[in-house]
């Protein structure tokens, strides 16, 4: 059996192809390569990918024969997507780059799915998909009808479209929401990386809401913990669901969402003291109002994941900062 990766060359993508590989899986990866962020660190974690079970191919989703083609020819029959655009702010600037990749290209792979009996499709969703909600912890059950950024539509979007294909063709879908993912190999956009590397460059970090957010960060392991758990449980459908009174994330049909947070918020100024003290320096800031389009807190209930598949995020922002920046170091020869 292959399992297919996409975004492999990504962040989470390619610890999720690593982890797979490790158990002996046959795994097909497939990214576009964009220049959104620097496209050498997408080459390095591909090259860190290398194996006789790895096969990678350049491909956007949005070419939906190339998608159909590369389906049918690998015999794939469980599929993790994790090809986005990614980044809440990047929305407000190129918002035709989201509708190309969150939707058209999620709508390559639904259909691949359908038509190739795909066992399984896991696909990130987004904290962000909360948008205006205020109520904390944020819970799957949750109306989420208030997005603030187009990111967040879209991941919304996601979360129709894939019921829409459990429901018509009983393809078992789950979606999954993820909290503030960091870690080594992390994008270079991400406050983690941006703070490190500018202290480290004695360069002020640019610190909004006045570091009044509040943040699940969750370590890329416990999110690769819980994308493998999910995979190896497929929904099935639940004849006796009640649409009249129903959960947003279940349904009669083999349809599941998932919170993956940390559980554990931490406010943004102690985030920062995590990462002054890995690297033992002090931060220079400037703090600056809340951003279009963020929210100023998050946190994951995570019951239902703990529920379903027996799996809670533990890992501490300390001891995943402490390893990230270890990867820094290594990485860039700082």
């Amino acid at each position: 059996m292959t399992i297919l990766v996409t975004g492999a060359a990504g962040f989470i993508g390619s610890h999720v192809s690593r982890y797979l590989l490790n158990r002996g899986e046959k795994v097909l990866g497939i990214d576009n390569i964009n220049d959104y962020y620097d496209v050498n660190l997408k080459l390095s974690r591909l090259e860190n990918l290398q194996h006789e079970n790895f096969e990678f191919v350049k491909v956007d989703l949005a070419d939906k024969d190339r998608v159909a083609e590369l389906f049918q020819t690998h015999g794939i029959k469980k599929v993790v997507n994790l090809a986005a655009q990614a980044g809440v702010r990047y929305s407000l600037e190129n918002p035709w780059s989201y509708l190309n990749s969150n939707l058209t290209g999620f709508l390559s792979i639904l259909e691949a799915c359908r038509h190739n009996k795909v066992e399984h499709l896991v696909y990130a969703s987004s904290s962000s998909v909360y948008g205006a909600n205020t109520n904390l912890p944020f819970r799957v059950e949750d109306n989420v009808d208030h997005p603030l950024s187009l990111y967040a539509a879209t991941k919304k979007s996601n979360e129709l479209m894939a019921h829409c294909y459990s429901n018509l063709y009983q393809l078992p879908t789950t979606g999954l929401r993820f909290f503030t993912v960091y870690g080594p190999w992390g994008r270079p956009d991400m406050a983690l990386f941006l703070f490190t590397k500018n202290i480290l460059a004695g360069k002020p970090i640019k610190v909004f809401n006045y570091g009044n957010h509040t943040r699940d960060f969750t370590y890329i392991d416990d999110i690769v913990e819980g994308i493998i758990r999910v995979l190896d449980n497929t929904p099935q459908p639940n004849p006796d669901y009640d649409f009249s009174n129903g959960n947003p994330a279940g349904s009669s049909a083999p349809y599941r969402v998932y919170n993956i947070g940390n559980n554990s918020p931490v406010k943004l100024m102690d985030y920062v003291q995590a990462i002054e003290n890995a690297l033992g320096m002090k931060a220079e800031m400037e703090l600056l109002p809340l951003q279009q389009g963020d929210v100023p807190d998050t946190e994951a209930d995570v019951s239902k994941l703990v529920e379903d598949v027996g799996f809670k995020p533990d890992t501490t922002v300390q001891d995943g900062i402490n390893r990230f920046i270890a990867w820094y170091r290594d990485y860039y020869k700082v």
